[in-house]
C-alpha cells in the first residue's frame, strides 16, 4: 500500500483507524483527503463522507451526497448487528432520508486533480465502471488497524440500491484471502442442486487496483436474518458443504493424506522462524504418529464456519466469508471451528478451553459425521493444528501474531499429545 504524508488535515496521517482506511481507500497521491476544508486549488470535489462519530473515534465513512443512498449504507443488513449498533443506525438511518446526518458530522472531502478521471485515481468509481452500475456510492467501516483486516466498502446506487462489497487485499495476508475468497466463490457457483448446501453470494468481479486485490461479492439477500446462537448446528449444510453434491468417500488413512503432507510441508516453512516454528514441526510429526493409522474422511471446508458468517433467507442457509475454504481437510472440521471459535470470541476464553470445547462439540453431534471416540479425537487435534498453521501463515504473510492463539495454543497441543 503506498505510503502517503498528508498534512494534518489529512486523514492519510493519522496512526488510528481512520488513518489506515483511508490509506487503503485513497492510497494514490493525487488523491486529497480533507476534513472540514476545501479542497486544493486545480482539484475538483469526487466525494464527500461524513465521518461518524467524529475523527479522533471515527468508525464508518457515510457516503454523501445522495441521501437514499446515505440511508442505505446504514440500514442495510441491520439485522444481522448486534441490538445496539441496530438501534443507532436505525437513527442515524432516518436522518440521513431527510438529509439531515451529514452536517452532525466531520466532513471528508475526496478531491482529485482537474483533467484526471476519478475512475483512474477512486476505487468506488472504478468498481462502478467495472460492475456496469454507474456512480456508486461506498459506505465504509472503521476499525482500529489490523494487518488481518480487510478494508469493506458497501457499493449503492444513488437509490440506494445495494450493489455490491469490495473487500480489499491490501498487504501479503489479505490479498492471499481475498484471493483465496474469490477462487471459492467460483467453484461454488458452478455447484447446481446440491440438497441442503448453503446459498452462497456470488463473485461479481475481482480487479487488481494499485497494488491491492480487490473482490465485489454480491449483496446478501435484503430480509436476511442472523442465525440464533442457541440453534444447533446444521449437520447435514456442513456435509453438504464437504461432498459437494457427490456420495461419501471412503475413509482414508491420515497418514499419506494430502492433507498430512501440506501441514508437514507448512510445518516446514515454519520451522526455519523461530523455536515455535520447530515446535510446530514437532507438533505435527506427533500428529502422524498417534493419528496415522486413523481412516477419515476428508472433504471441502468452509474454513469460517461461525455463527457471524451464516443467516438465514425464506428459510434458507445462507453463509458468507469464505476466504479460508480448501479442499482436502478431515470431516468435522467446520464443526470444530464453530466450537472453537464461539469460546475463544464470544465467551472471551483462552485456548485451552476452546480446544475442550472441540472436544465436547465433536462428543456431542461427531456421530452424526460418522466419527467415532478415535477418529473425533484425530479431528480435533488435526484441527488445533491447523489452526495454528493458519495463524503462523497470516503472521508471515504480515498479519501478526493473533495473541490469543500464539504461542498459547503449542502449548495446548503440545498438552494433548502428551496425554
Amino acid at each position: 500500500m503506498t505510503s502517503v504524508v498528508g498534512t494534518s488535515r489529512d486523514p492519510r496521517s493519522r496512526g488510528d483507524g481512520l488513518g489506515w482506511v483511508t490509506r487503503a481507500v485513497f492510497g494514490d497521491e493525487r488523491v486529497t483527503l480533507t476534513v472540514g476544508a476545501a479542497p486544493p486549488a486545480g482539484h475538483r470535489v469526487a466525494a464527500r463522507y461524513a465521518v461518524v462519530p467524529s475523527v479522533s473515534r471515527a468508525r464508518f465513512l457515510l457516503p454523501l451526497g445522495a441521501p437514499r443512498a446515505t440511508a442505505a449504507a446504514l440500514l442495510a443488513y441491520n439485522a444481522l448487528r448486534p441490538p445496539r449498533v441496530r438501534a443507532v443506525r436505525a437513527a442515524l438511518g432516518g436522518l440521513s432520508r431527510v438529509g439531515a446526518a451529514g452536517p452532525a458530522f466531520p466532513t471528508l472531502t475526496v478531491s482529485v486533480p482537474g483533467g484526471v478521471t476519478p475512475g483512474e485515481l477512486l476505487l468506488a468509481e472504478r468498481l462502478g465502471e467495472t460492475l456496469a452500475a454507474g456512480p456508486l456510492h461506498a459506505g465504509c467501516g472503521v476499525r482500529p488497524p489490523d494487518p488481518n483486516h480487510k478494508p469493506t466498502l458497501a457499493l449503492f446506487t444513488g437509490d440506494g440500491r445495494p450493489r455490491g462489497y469490495a473487500k480489499i487485499g491490501w498487504n501479503g495476508a489479505t490479498r492471499a484471502l481475498v484471493t483465496a475468497e474469490a477462487t471459492a466463490l467460483r467453484e461454488l457457483a458452478e455447484l447446481t442442486g446440491v440438497p441442503d448446501h448453503p446459498a452462497t453470494p456470488r463473485l461479481l468481479a475481482q480487479v487488481e487496483w494499485a497494488g491491492q486485490v480487490v473482490a465485489v461479492v454480491e449483496p446478501l439477500p435484503p430480509r436476511v436474518r442472523a442465525v440464533p446462537l442457541t440453534e444447533p448446528p446444521q449437520i447435514t449444510a456442513l456435509l453438504a458443504v464437504a461432498r459437494r453434491g457427490r456420495p461419501a468417500p471412503p475413509p482414508r488413512p491420515l497418514a499419506g493424506s494430502s492433507f498430512l503432507d501440506r501441514l508437514t510441508a507448512e510445518a516446514a516453512r515454519a520451522g526455519g522462524a523461530d523455536v515455535s516454528g520447530r515446535r510446530a514441526v514437532a507438533a505435527v510429526a506427533a500428529l502422524a504418529h498417534r493419528h496415522g493409522g486413523t481412516a477419515l474422511e476428508f472433504g471441502h471446508w468452509h474454513g469460517d464456519w461461525v455463527p457471524w458468517n451464516l443467516g438465514r433467507h425464506a428459510g434458507e442457509l445462507v453463509a458468507w466469508d469464505w476466504e479460508h475454504s480448501a479442499p482436502d481437510v478431515p470431516l468435522g472440521f467446520d464443526l470444530a471451528h464453530d466450537a472453537f471459535q464461539r469460546a475463544l470470541v464470544l465467551r472471551g476464553e483462552p485456548a485451552a478451553a476452546a480446544a475442550g470445547a472441540v472436544d465436547t462439540r465433536l462428543a456431542r453431534y461427531g456421530d452424526r459425521l460418522g466419527l467415532d471416540p478415535a477418529r473425533r479425537r484425530a479431528v480435533a487435534d488435526a484441527y488445533l493444528v491447523e489452526m495454528w498453521l493458519r495463524t503462523f501463515r497470516l503472521a508471515d504473510a504480515g498479519a501478526g501474531w493473533n495473541a490469543a492463539l500464539h504461542p498459547a495454543l503449542l502449548d495446548v497441543i503440545e498438552k494433548r499429545h502428551n496425554v
